[in-house]
């Protein structure tokens, strides 16, 4: 389903100044700035996010992710003869007692090591590196959402420096299913007032599940961004969802995904899904797999019709995803009237849409 023309990563660079990486959310969620692009080409609009309403029609269907992210950074040492701290990214659990984790410092953390955390009511031992460059690692006591809290510290992303805010501002307002690495960020600007305006005026709202991993913090390296490896991330999309997106469809309406995630686990769905049998059941089944779905220019949408995201960084999968929608050239016009304009950019930055 991708292009096989020609694809360099050098051509999805660009130029970002360092003060327009935002360093704190907008107060009130809602009032973040919104850059309005449309898919045929018009101009750009430029609002506010809460202007969000006018900008969708009765029978649209908005889809977003309702994954909870972990205090899943962990500080601690080893406790062989090496001594020494630790830094523990938990990613996911293996499904055999185990987590998969990112580890500092990586060389040292052999096989066999024992780690402790949180003066001892934490220990784990690494088990194996993998050849995505994390770390197997298992706990001697499983490390439930509950002792997170007490333990861990939000995982911001490393360009956001010295934020001490409420935790609970790095998650989006319907936040259910924990799990997550890193917060679906194009959510974090809705509001329930928001919620409730777009229901009042017909907009369907749908959530999916998918507990953002790895490729949020890696870079593409190749030359070729299609030779980039994708690690895996678990999702749900519930068979009244897909019926939901199939409906709005169906009578020429739009679906529109909140979040590169909510896109990852709707076109994982909709790609898995086989033809319904001649005598079968109307009705779609529901969606629950691990996904490393990579989309990249050429790439057929089969499941959305807009989306609503926050600007990401140069070089990475996520900027690929949103230029297989509108094209590179369109995109990258629109970062740089947004950086002209001086939009706050990455996880506590500004917003598109794209319709």
């Amino acid at each position: 389903m991708s292009d096989p023309s020609p694809l360099r990563t050098a051509d999805f660079d660009y130029e970002l100044p360092a003060e327009l990486i935002a360093q704190t959310p907008a107060e009130p969620r809602d009032a973040a700035r919104l850059l309005v692009v449309p898919r045929d080409g018009g101009p750009f609009e430029h609002a506010v996010f809460r202007d969000l309403p006018r900008y969708l029609s009765p029978g649209d269907l908005l889809v977003l992710n309702r994954t909870r992210v972990l205090p899943a950074r962990l500080r601690g040492r080893r406790v062989d003869a090496g001594g020494g701290r630790v830094e523990m990214l938990l990613l996911h659990p293996t499904g055999d007692g185990a987590w998969e984790a990112l580890i500092r410092p990586a060389r040292s953390l052999r096989p066999g090591t024992p780690l402790v955390f949180g003066a001892g009511r934490l220990r784990a031992t690494v088990e194996a590196r993998t050849e995505a460059g994390t770390a197997r690692v298992r706990f001697h006591t499983e490390p439930d959402e509950a002792l997170l809290r007490e333990l861990g510290e939000m995982p911001l992303p490393p360009y956001i420096h010295a934020w001490h805010g409420d935790p609970e501002r790095y998650q989006t307002v319907y936040a259910e299913i924990p799990g997550s690495a890193a917060a679906p960020t194009a959510g974090l600007h809705f509001t329930p007032a928001l919620l409730a305006d777009l229901r009042a005026q017909g907009i369907g709202i749908s959530f999916v599940t998918l507990h953002v991993g790895l490729d949020t913090f890696r870079p593409i390296h190749e030359d070729d961004p299609r030779a980039h490896a994708m690690h895996r991330e678990y999702c749900e999309v519930p068979a009244e969802v897909l019926e939901a997106t199939q409906a709005a469809r169906a009578a020429g309406r739009r679906v529109i995904a909140v979040g590169t995630t909510s896109v990852r686990a709707l076109e994982s769905a909709a790609a898995r899904r086989a033809p319904p049998a001649p005598h079968a059941a109307a009705g779609a089944e529901s969606y629950a797999d691990w996904t490393s779905l990579y989309i990249t220019p050429g790439y057929r949408y089969l499941a959305i019709d807009g989306l609503i995201t926050n600007f990401h960084l140069p070089r990475s999968t996520l900027l690929l995803l949103v230029s297989a929608l509108i094209g590179r050239e369109r995109l990258l016009d629109a970062y740089r009237e947004a950086i002209r304009l001086r939009y706050r950019f990455y996880s506590f930055g500004d917003a598109m849409l794209i319709l």
